[in-house]
Parts: structure tokens; sequence; C-alpha cells
């Protein structure tokens, strides 16, 4: 509107006269357009890089305001490299793809794998089940053969007269003294007496009649050395007999002969000397 009232028209020969400066000139239009086409082909390439999967078409236009900002839009597009644009609608198909293949990654990252690491030197192959090894048998008892003109009753007896030995922990000695005097006076026979016939009650080998002489050392119960059922029991017959050996001084230096009457008291002192040899031998053998 000029100053006499009347409206400008734009559309007039002369146009509006006095905003001439409203109008861009030539160069001004001719900059502004060659700026903007190199930002947005720039920005294109640098986003085509960046993002190969994303589509290209349909990129919003900046529209210039001012020509300031027209020719300083150059440098704004730089700071907007690799941004994606308001409304820009990523390729759903691309999207999946993507996502899918870093599923597949994500999950073979996942799976349980089979050690490659090399085996230990010298390590020793997996056992193969054990197999339950057999108890060994125990080993059978050393059988004992007569020896010394022996039979096997007489054997099994002066076995028993070393064990019962042993377990009152008898020296050799003591147990060679005592295998000998059973030799004299019953021949290594368990001996029931015809005069005490309650002697015959309990296990025996032979019958005497040497008054009431009983068992393999021919102990009589009138004596003091125990009762008729105790003195037919070979253990305990050979334990009296040894109990009375200790208690003589110096026993084991003694003869064999004068050990043996001095606990025996009998008739034929002399008589125990002839089976010291073979008693040597009996308890060898059964002392192994």
């Amino acid at each position: 509107m000029r100053d006499d009232g009347t409206l400008d028209d734009q559309y007039g020969p002369d146009g509006s006269a006095d905003r001439s400066d409203d109008t861009p000139s030539t160069d001004q239009l001719t900059a502004c357009a060659e700026a903007t086409t190199a930002r947005g082909s720039l920005r294109t390439r640098f986003n085509a890089l960046l993002n190969p999967l994303a589509a290209r078409p349909g990129r919003s236009k900046m529209a210039m305001a001012t020509g300031a900002v027209c020719c300083l839009g150059l440098v704004g597009g730089f700071t907007q490299i690799g941004t994606r644009p308001a409304g820009d609608t990523p390729n759903p198909a691309a999207s999946a793809e993507v996502a899918q293949r870093a599923a597949v990654d994500a999950a073979s990252r996942g799976l349980a794998r089979e050690s490659t690491a090399p085996a230990t030197p010298g390590a020793a192959p997996s056992a193969s089940p054990s197999v339950t090894a057999k108890p060994k048998a125990k080993p059978k008892p050393r059988r004992i053969v007569p020896v010394a003109g022996l039979d096997q009753t007489q054997m099994n007896n002066a076995k028993k007269i070393v064990q019962a030995g042993r377990e009152m922990g008898v020296p050799r000695r003591g147990l060679v003294i005592a295998v000998a005097t059973a030799m004299q006076e019953s021949t290594l026979l368990n001996y029931a007496s015809a005069v005490l016939p309650e002697s015959q009650n309990y296990p025996h080998q032979a019958i005497g009649w040497d008054h009431d002489s009983v068992g393999l050392f021919q102990q009589r119960p009138s004596s003091g050395w125990g009762t008729v059922e105790e003195l037919m029991d070979p253990e305990y017959a050979t334990k009296a007999f040894l109990s009375a050996l200790e208690e003589i001084p110096g026993w084991q230096d003694l003869p064999l002969t004068v050990a043996a009457q001095t606990v025996q008291v009998s008739a034929f002192p002399d008589a125990y000397a002839q089976h010291e040899w073979r008693a040597n031998t009996v308890v060898k053998e059964i002392l192994g």
C-alpha cells in the first residue's frame, strides 16, 4: 500500500515499486540452487555409504528461508551426515534381514561346542568299566605232617601242646620239654584210667592202669592237679604242666630230664632225656 492509499499491484506492469529488495536476483537464485544441489548430493552419498540397506527415495527436502541460510546450508549438511532425516522410514524387509542375521549369529555363539584343546601329554585314556576283582582265596593252613616216628593222632596232640604253650608266651625250650615229657608219660596219647571210670566219660585215645593218672601228662586228680574233666583236656593239662615248670628257678638252663623230673616227680627220672631230639624235631615241624 502506498502512502497515497493506493494498493500495490504486484501483478501490474510496474510491480511493487518500493519492495524491489524482496525480489532475489538471478545471481542469488543460481547460487542457492547450486549450493542446495551440491549439499543434497553429498549427503545422499554419505548416507548411502553408512546405511546401504536404507531406502533412498522419499528423502525430505530442506527449505531455504533466506539467502544466508542457503549459503550456509552446505556447512549444516556436513553436521547431519549419517543422521536419518525425520520421516525417513527404513525398509522393513532390510531391517528384518539384519535382525535375522543378528539372531542367527547370537544363537551360534550360544551353542555348546566340543573342546578342541589338545589332550594332556601322558594322560591315561578313559578307563573301561572296572571289573570287580575276585577276592583272593585265603591261604590254606599248612598241613603239619607227622615226624620223628609219630602217627597223625600223636602229631595232633603235640600240636595242641605247642599251641597252648605259645598262648602262655613260653619260649621254645619250654615247648620242647613239654613235648618230651608227654612222649615219656603217655606216648602222646590222651589216656583215660580204668581205675577212675569217670575219666572214660571224656574223649580219650587209650586206657591205662596207673592208679588215677590221666591225660597226656598222666597227672593225678588226687595230687591236686585238677578235676578229672580238666585233666582230660589237653590244653588245660599242658598249661598246668608249664605253669609248674616256670616256677622252677633257672629252668631254661637245666638239662631237660632234670627240669621234667622236677615237675613230674617220676619213678624213672632219667627216662625223659631219650626223647629230647625227637621233641626238637616235632616242635620245629609245628612252628615251621
